[in-house]
Order: C-alpha cells, then structure tokens, then sequence
C-alpha cells in the first residue's frame, strides 16, 4: 500500500474519475438538447415572434448536442462542447429567449469544466 503522496491515490475517491467526468458532460449536453427541443413551442406561445431561422438553429443545436453527449470519450469532445455553447449564445441574436438559454447553458457547461478539472487535476 503506498502513502498519501503514493501514485495510486485518487484525487477523487472516485473508482472512474474518467468515465465519471464523460457522464458529467454526456448527460449536461443530453439536459441541454432536450430542453432546447422543448423551449421552441414556449418560446413561441410566450416570447412572440419565432422566425423559422431561430427555430431552426435552435433545433441544429440540439441535434449538436445530442451528438456531442455520445461523444464525450473522445478527447476534443469538451471543446466543441464549449464552441457549441458559444454559438447558442449567438442564436440569442435571432431571438433574446435564446440569449437567456445561451447564459444559462454557459454557466452549467462552466460548472462542468470546473468539476472536471477538480475530478482530473
């Protein structure tokens, strides 16, 4: 058995720790289509007027995250993860609603970048 300082110790106690952080990111991008997917016919009915090129961003954006969230084991995917978040920001300029899902989705992609680099080192 080694010591604290030993090479075998786990930062996070964690059996995984990499297959843990990949599940973190699967599952934010599986949250983040799903809901981008559900907000149009809200955004519709509340928000007003929806163009058919926001509808249409938002529902290739769901489709990028739900490919994305199957790729997380390769090694660019927490990347493109970030690049996706940057441009739901920018479909916040086809409509404001989209901004306000753009901020919130940032923020959670955030967390999880801080919760993997703390899980990793």
């Amino acid at each position: 058995m080694s010591g604290p300082e030993g090479p075998q110790q786990r930062r996070s106690g964690l059996r995984d720790p990499q297959r843990a952080v990949r599940g973190l990111g699967a599952g934010t991008l599986a949250l983040e289509a799903l809901v981008l997917l559900l907000a149009i016919q809200p955004i519709r009915l509340v928000g007003g007027d929806l163009s058919a090129a926001a509808i249409g961003a938002v529902v290739a954006l769901a489709v990028a995250a739900a490919m994305l969230a199957g790729l997380m084991g390769r090694p660019w995917a927490w990347n493109a993860g970030t690049v996706l978040q940057g441009l739901l920001l920018l479909s916040g300029l086809l409509h404001w609603s989209l901004l306000v899902l753009g901020v919130m989705f940032a923020l959670v992609w955030a967390y999880a970048w801080h919760v993997r680099r703390v899980i990793l080192g």
